[in-house]
């Protein structure tokens, strides 16, 4: 996950124009505010990025915790966000530190792809020793294994054309095709999980999962899970034969 840290700590062109920028935030957070089930909820955003729409959320819950393991995008948060008694920037290894049980919601989107599986179950496990037992942790945007990257492409020319950055899209998947994320995705590449595949690392860490009906953000051909902690971890036996 280091390459990718580097890369979205640096100056990367990953949003076609600033109006791109600004709606997927804006769509991610209202996207969020969805799962929030109380006003008085605690809600955490693992590895949350720029969250520049992350205010919004902060009003339909109690308190927001944006985890970012990005020290430049860190900073950037911390300023940001100062004014905002609501709302408190960790690290991930602050994460670690908190207590038990003291979350209601856990979010985790657009993250998975750019983690290990080692990783990614170290992060599971951190996440259900922090959620409350009624909590609930949402993984959002996970690429399948069966589709490819024409339909990312697809998904961002689709929300270009509806949101009217269309040219600016197209400018940037050139852009984008000749740049440092593009040579990043070819070395260290992105993780795709099917929707057993999920499920059952979800319950090897353990959590109850199922796949919602509809992805967090504009792109509709990857998943998003709703994961709650299970009563009791289930053996890798019992995973296997599920």
């Amino acid at each position: 996950m280091h390459d990718w840290i580097d890369y979205y700590d640096s100056t990367h062109t990953i949003y076609a124009s600033k109006l791109h920028r600004d709606l997927h935030f804006q769509l991610i957070a209202n996207d969020i505010i969805g799962y929030i089930s109380s006003p008085d909820a605690v809600v955490l955003d693992y590895a949350c990025g720029e969250a520049l729409s992350a205010a919004n959320v902060a009003e339909a819950c109690g308190k927001l915790i944006l985890a970012e393991p990005a020290p430049g995008v860190r900073g950037r948060l911390i300023a940001r966000f100062a004014p905002n008694t609501k709302i408190r920037v960790r690290s991930l290894d602050e994460l670690r530190q908190m207590a038990e049980k003291s979350v209601d919601l856990v979010v985790m989107n657009s993250v998975a792809q750019y983690m290990t599986p080692d990783e990614l179950d170290a992060a599971f496990a951190v996440i259900k020793r922090l959620l409350r037992p009624g909590g609930r942790l949402v993984v959002g945007d996970i690429l399948r294994p069966e589709v490819g990257m024409p339909r990312d492409v697809l998904a961002l020319l689709r929300f270009a054309f509806k949101h009217g950055f269309l040219r600016d899209a197209l400018i940037g998947l050139v852009s984008t095709a000749l740049s440092d994320y593009r040579q990043l995705r070819t070395r260290v590449g992105l993780q795709r999980y099917g929707e057993k595949a999920m499920i059952a690392k979800l319950a090897t860490a353990g959590f109850t999962a199922s796949r919602a009906q509809v992805n967090i953000g504009h792109n509709p051909w990857r998943m998003t899970f709703v994961a709650r902690p299970a009563l009791s971890m289930p053996s890798r036996r019992q995973v296997a034969e599920g």
